[in-house]
């Protein structure tokens, strides 16, 4: 943590001044996360200073207080940090100056500062893909995919992954972590026989996620003639825990298009459909309204509905109408 906030004062992050008044403080909070290889095991190479590759391959680097680097155009103070509290100045707070972590400017703030940067190197962006980056040497190609504060990149000769690992030493505090081989879930082995990708890794970890570790093969999504009760409590179902395992399942067909089928059967989409007619019945100028819902390409329900409409004139005390008029208005809808 005292490493943290060296950094803290070398990038000029903060500054420490007196507390203004009618000013939003926001209460700083350590968090610690430890990054694992592709086997769960904890592990992080240091980046030595010219790394010089001997084949060609597709590399992964951290930058280290990737979001000190970009500048804050807003004003944003912070609390002072427990454990770290000025004894000369213990009511004073930080003037924010970078983009601080967890602040909502945060990675907009650092992907302008990087991608700017990277422009200013002769990298051109991607039309489609805006964390796409390509700088070309000749006929050599050199392409950078960056990803909060990860960066993975590849070239067409050793010469250029190693240009490429310099410039970024020279800008930020770097760590190489090698060949990439675990990059957002996906296990990435390479070798002359190619690149191969899987997501083991991930999907045995989804399974633990949603408690289907032990389960058992079915040939039916649901059990057969299951009779189903009505909920008396009345629980309340997340609609984004069944969204999830979709959401997983889609992202794992990275890897297994196969998958799409699976994920076809089982994304129900509800469509609902609404309608009504204003005064339709020429007879008695009542609206029928309908609507129908849709649970994948199923009619689940339906309801069609002729208007029923009262008077209340008598009701409402309006004495307009004479006695006779409001008898005969009763009787025609009894009617």
């Amino acid at each position: 943590m005292q490493e943290e906030l060296n950094w803290f004062e070398r990038l000029e992050v903060w500054e420490l001044i007196r507390r203004l008044d009618k000013v939003m403080v926001i209460t700083l909070k350590w968090t610690y996360k430890v990054k694992l290889d592709e086997i769960g095991i904890i592990g992080y190479k240091e980046f030595s200073r010219v790394c010089r590759s001997q084949e060609h391959g597709r590399y992964q680097m951290d930058v280290k207080t990737a979001f000190l680097n970009g500048n804050l155009r807003e004003e944003v103070y912070v609390s002072q940090s427990d454990g770290f509290v000025d004894p000369d100045n213990p009511n004073h707070v930080y003037k924010i100056k970078k983009a601080l972590y967890g602040l909502k400017q945060a990675p907009c703030t650092r992907y302008d500062m990087l991608s700017s940067f990277l422009i200013s190197q002769y990298f051109s962006k991607g039309s489609v893909d805006p964390i796409l980056f390509i700088r070309r040497n000749g006929n050599d190609l050199l392409l950078v995919q960056i990803y909060v504060d990860d960066i993975i990149f590849a070239a067409s000769t050793p010469e250029l992954c190693d240009l490429f690992t310099k410039i970024m030493c020279l800008k930020f505090k770097m760590s190489m972590m090698g060949k990439i081989s675990f990059f957002l879930g996906l296990q990435i082995s390479q070798s002359h026989r190619g690149i191969f990708i899987n997501q083991s890794k991930y999907a045995l970890k989804s399974l633990k996620k949603y408690s289907f570790e032990s389960c058992d093969l079915v040939d039916t999504p649901m059990v057969e003639k299951s009779k189903l009760d009505k909920d008396k409590e009345g629980k309340a179902v997340d609609p984004s825990h069944y969204r999830g395992m979709i959401g997983i399942l889609l992202y794992q067909s990275a890897s297994r298009p196969d998958l799409q089928i699976a994920i076809c059967m089982i994304l129900l989409l509800l469509t609902a459909f609404v309608d009504a007619d204003h005064a339709g019945c020429q007879d008695t100028h009542r609206r029928t309204s309908g609507s129908m819902q849709i649970m994948g390409d199923r009619l689940i329900s339906w309801s069609s509905k002729r208007e029923r409409t009262e008077f209340l004139i008598n009701k409402l005390g309006m004495r307009s109408f004479t006695p006779e008029t409001l008898q005969q208005l009763t009787d025609e809808v009894d009617e």
